[in-house]
């Protein structure tokens, strides 16, 4: 009964204790019982042969059971029991020379098949090619001894007994040999496993790396767009025109040279996420989730906060070179008003603090009020001067002008002279009227010159002051009013010379008056201090000021015109380019929704039509050229054209990001099509399906498009609640992140899960068990260990005084849940070994041994169904 429970695995009724006849023979009878419970006809066998020591029976039925238990079941190729073990031994021992086997009798004689069945298996444990199939003894025991070493198969047979019989006992033979085929058949299962897992583990190492490159690749991108941001929303603004000029030039480095390479990155990896995703998706692992932060839709928003950052700053360095250029015009305007009303002030003061009316005589008093009057009315007339220099100085303060301290004070003291020359003026005219009375005589031509020639004289003053007065243009429409206020002032000038002339005529009057009269006149007219030669004087400056002028406008007049030829050169090739990217953005659409031919003929059509794109790249290159030159010659604004060169920039850059996007997106279809086995015209059906539903030619479908797709692919997703439900299953598959449209990339994704097989958690469990399950476990209290406990051959195979537990190469592996250490390092090749052993959790079960893992939630993991 212990004989049955070994080989067979199962309990058996519980024996009846006693040393009397019939309680042998009811225990024998439970025994019999037993194998005919199991389809084995005992013929002629009965419990009192047994029990009276009949040798020839009890060979016969050990036999039966061992070849019921232990042989009936090995088949190879549906072949019976002993066919199916022959044939096993034929294959694993064919590539050995001298080893012919046909039987289980002569063919084992020499001992040579016996060693190349343990060398076929396990070829570190003999040295076949020492062996000589003249010395079958020493063959034999070598055999005998490494099996009983090394493969728990217990020493069944003596050598000498083999060689010394000319046909071995058939029986014995594959009884042995049997053993062989339940050792290395577990070894061979466990390879299998082995590989299994090998295969899963280097997937899931080729896309942890993948995770890894990503993450790394994102962060610098985004630390790259964290550093740029604050450079770019800088807006300290300079003193200078020449430091805002050297801030546009570095904007304009960042934009050539800096920024180009970060778009291509951004571009590689949107490919290398969208690459990894379809490569997790083929692999049944759960989706790729970025780090916090990382996601390419958080990359997206900080490019888009970078490109509104990089827009705003370029128009801030335009309006503050703008403003530089205007704060300067206004300083230097305010400078020479300031040095013409200070040249005109200077002496004024001590001149109306004089006290010479107290000794003149009346004719010089009378004089004295008509230049007093006289010096009233130039007052007056630079009145205006100084309200504009001080609404000059109001607007510097208002623009933020850097040196406003040194302006305000200068201004300050103008305006303070400017009080107390009208406070002398007053004080001055009293006195003078107080003595006017005493006072007759007058030269009227005298005063007639003087009120005539002040005005003039300002009149000349204004006009040069005006000839060399700045102007700044930014059209040639602007320099043209420029031109033709010039003309008109100079129409005046005929009219202003006879003015002259007049004022000049009554200066002679008065001399021809007082010669003719014998007057004797003092050198200077008493009226006014301007003189006819300083009416000569500053109406030859006016006559050389003009022609500068001229000039002045003239010059500035072509360099307008060249500014709007630049101005035409530019918008002539924009006007090519905006609408050739905008057409080629429209190809690249219709395009990815026809997609004709092979998935290869239409990734070489892309490529062909990406090269395309970038011969066209020295149009761009051309158009910034013409662009530099335009910012060179601070050129604002273009009416011929509605094209900036950062919508060329970005139409460029999108057009180049778009034709990479739609090569990756059939790349990947390539990459499914080749991993799940679909065929061409199954992709065809699949895009011919798509575009049906996709309405509006978008590239992708909205939630009721998908489901009207569903059903016409033979879903039942209809409008009630079991639809519904299958419906939001199938979305949550292929929309993970909720964003409402389905991409046809994740709709070959479905329709190829649908339809093809992948790895799955159950099958790496099942590989894990196998290698977990190989292994022999004795029962507890064996005492003989690997020792023989019965003999096969001429010699009895059992003995009645025996008592001992049979051996533990027939006991069967039993499958465990854990695995340990040490079994990995052994099945599995090291990296991958340690890779399991540093990720699996300890295996807590009732029946964990020390070091025991837990393999099954490990695999879980690998497929996103729990944590690691």
């Amino acid at each position: 009964m212990l004989l049955l429970e070994v080989i067979s695995g199962e309990r058996l009724p519980k024996p009846e204790r006693g040393k009397m006849r019939v309680h042998k023979i009811n225990n024998v009878n439970k025994a019999l019982d037993f194998i005919a419970s199991k389809g084995v006809k005992l013929v002629s066998i009965g419990a009192e042969e047994i029990v009276d020591g009949n040798a020839k029976m009890t060979l016969g039925m050990i036999w039966t059971i061992i070849l019921r238990f232990a042989i009936q079941d090995i088949s190879v190729e549906e072949t019976s029991a002993k066919e199916g073990l022959l044939l096993w031994c034929q294959r694993k021992t064919a590539p050995y020379k001298n080893v012919n086997v046909q039987n289980f009798h002569i063919s084992w004689k020499d001992g040579l098949a016996f060693n190349a069945l343990i060398h076929r298996h396990r070829p570190e444990l003999i040295e076949y090619d020492k062996l000589r199939k003249d010395d079958p003894v020493t063959n034999l025991n070598n055999a005998f001894e490494v099996a009983e070493k090394y493969l728990d198969i217990p020493k069944m047979l003596d050598a000498e007994d083999i060689v010394g019989t000319l046909r071995p006992d058939e029986k014995a033979i594959m009884t042995y040999v049997s053993c062989f085929y339940h050792a290395f058949s577990g070894a061979q299962k466990a390879e299998t496993a082995a590989n299994r897992i090998c295969k899963v583990l280097a997937v899931n190492q080729e896309n942890e790396h993948l995770m890894e490159d990503y993450e790394k690749l994102a962060s610098d991108l985004l630390e790259w767009i964290k550093r740029t941001i604050p450079w770019l929303e800088d807006r300290s603004p300079q003193k200078t025109i020449q430091e805002m000029q050297q801030k546009l030039e570095d904007f304009r480095d960042y934009r050539r040279v800096h920024k180009p390479p970060k778009v291509q990155e951004k571009c590689q990896l949107e490919i290398n996420f969208n690459t990894l995703q379809t490569k997790l998706r083929l692999s049944n692992r759960p989706a790729f989730m970025p780090s916090e932060g990382k996601m390419v839709s958080d990359i997206n928003n900080g490019w888009q906060h970078l490109e509104q950052a990089e827009k705003g700053y370029e128009e801030w360095l335009l309006n503050e070179i703008r403003r530089l250029e205007r704060l300067d015009h206004l300083a230097e305007k305010f400078r020479q008003k300031a040095s013409i009303h200070e040249a005109w002030t200077e002496g004024k003061e001590a001149m109306l603090k004089q006290k010479d009316y107290e000794t003149a005589t009346l004719s010089d008093i009378k004089a004295l009020i008509r230049k007093h009057e006289a010096f009233e009315s130039d007052l007056a007339a630079h009145q205006d001067r100084v309200e504009q220099i001080a609404a000059i100085a109001q607007e510097l303060n208002e623009l933020d002008y850097y040196d406003s301290p040194s302006v305000n004070a200068r201004c300050q003291k103008i305006c303070d002279q400017w009080d107390v020359l009208g406070s002398l003026t007053h004080s001055r005219r009293e006195a003078l009227e107080k003595t006017e009375k005493q006072l007759e005589t007058i030269d009227e031509l005298h005063l007639e010159y003087a009120k005539r020639a002040a005005p003039f004289n300002n009149w000349m003053e204004s006009a040069m002051e005006d000839l060399q007065d700045m102007f700044i243009v930014h059209t040639i429409e602007e320099i043209e009013g420029l031109i033709a206020a010039h003309d008109q002032f100079k129409s005046t000038l005929p009219d202003a010379d006879k003015e002259r002339e007049a004022i000049l005529g009554i200066q002679r009057e008065a001399q021809r008056i007082a010669d003719l009269n014998s007057i004797k006149l003092s050198g200077n007219n008493p009226y006014t201090s301007v003189t006819p030669q300083i009416i000569n004087s500053k109406w030859e400056r006016v006559q050389q000021l003009v022609p500068k002028r001229d000039h002045a406008l003239l010059d500035e007049q072509s360099k307008q015109q060249s500014n709007e030829h630049l101005r035409r050169q530019f918008a002539s090739q924009a006007n090519i380019v905006g609408p050739w990217i905008q057409t080629k953005m429209e190809e690249i659409g219709r395009i990815s929704i026809e997609m004709n031919g092979t998935l290869e003929d239409q990734l070489n059509h892309l490529k062909q039509y990406e090269q395309s794109i970038v011969d066209y790249k020295p149009n761009i290159d051309v158009l910034e050229q013409q662009h530099q030159l335009i910012q060179e010659a601070l050129i604002f604004d273009n009416k011929h054209t509605n094209y900036t060169m950062e919508h060329i920039r970005v139409g460029w850059e999108q057009l180049l990001t778009t034709i990479a996007r739609t090569i990756n997106e059939v790349e990947n279809q390539i990459l499914t099509r080749d991993a799940k086995g679909i065929s061409q015209e199954q992709m065809q059906e699949f895009r011919a399906s798509f575009n049906h539903f996709d309405k509006d030619h978008g590239g992708a479908l909205g939630p009721e498009e998908f489901k009207a797709c569903l059903i016409s692919l033979g879903y039942d997703v209809e409008n009630d609640r079991q639809g519904d439900a299958e419906f939001n299953r199938i979305m949550s598959v292929v929309d993970p992140n909720n964003s409402g449209i389905v991409t046809f990339q994740a709709f070959i994704d479905f329709m190829s899960r649908e339809t093809t097989d992948t790895d799955t958690a159950d099958q790496v469990i099942a590989s894990f068990k196998v290698l977990a399950g190989d292994k022999v476990r004795r029962p507890p209290g064996s005492v003989l260990g690997r020792g023989m406990w019965f003999r096969l051959g001429p010699h009895p195979l059992f003995s009645p005084h025996t008592h001992t537990h049979p051996p533990p190469s027939l006991l069967f592996p039993a499958p465990q849940n854990y695995i340990t250490a040490e079994e990995l390092r052994r099945e599995l090749p090291p990296d991958q070994a340690e890779y399991c052993i540093a990720r699996m959790a300890p295996y807590q079960g009732p029946d964990a041994v020390p070091g025991a893992l837990d393999y099954k939630s490990f695999s879980t993991a690998l497929y996103g169904e729990s944590d690691l």
